[in-house]
């Protein structure tokens, strides 16, 4: 199985979702270098309020790193670039959000986002993000609510923190 790529999803409907938290996607081609990029090669990019991409950016990158602006302060959010920074409660907080989001975008959801999770080589504890995110990310949950970016049942909020 192959991770989903940008260039294989409703490209509309990500810049959507990124637009609801002040954030722009900004696609760019193949052969360019991803400004902001932590990992390089293909990974999605983060400069302020942009979030870079390329057709071969994986989407599970794309909602990672929108996960980690959504998650970050804000005074730290006023000066990003590529480093997002943050700890470890903020860090397991950005992954089950980035799983929340896929379920905001159509035709991808959780499961699928937690497959390329797995097949990228994300690391959980029980062996797979589904697993992790299902019985193992409470204190991933109660922070993203204490925060404001979901609700007491699961729901994005559309809101940044802070």
């Amino acid at each position: 199985m192959s991770v989903l790529h940008i260039a294989g999803v409703d490209r509309p409907a990500v810049a959507l979702l990124l637009a609801r938290y002040g954030m722009d996607l900004r696609l760019l081609s193949n052969d360019t270098d991803i400004p902001g990029s932590y990992w390089g090669d293909s990974e999605a990019g983060l400069a302020g309020n942009t979030l870079y991409a390329r057709p071969d950016t994986p989407l599970h990158s794309i909602l990672h790193e929108a996960a980690h602006y959504i998650c970050m302060s804000p005074e730290r959010r006023a000066g990003l670039f590529r480093d997002a920074g943050g700890d470890d409660a903020e860090e397991n907080a950005v992954c089950y959000l980035q799983i929340l989001l896929a379920d905001a975008l159509p035709g991808i959801g959780r499961e699928r986002l937690c497959r390329d999770m797995d097949e990228w080589g994300y690391s959980f504890r029980l062996g797979s993000a589904r697993v992790w995110f299902e019985t193992d990310a409470e204190d991933a949950r109660l922070w993203l609510i204490d925060e404001g970016i979901i609700d007491a049942d699961g729901g994005i909020t559309g809101q940044l923190r802070g």
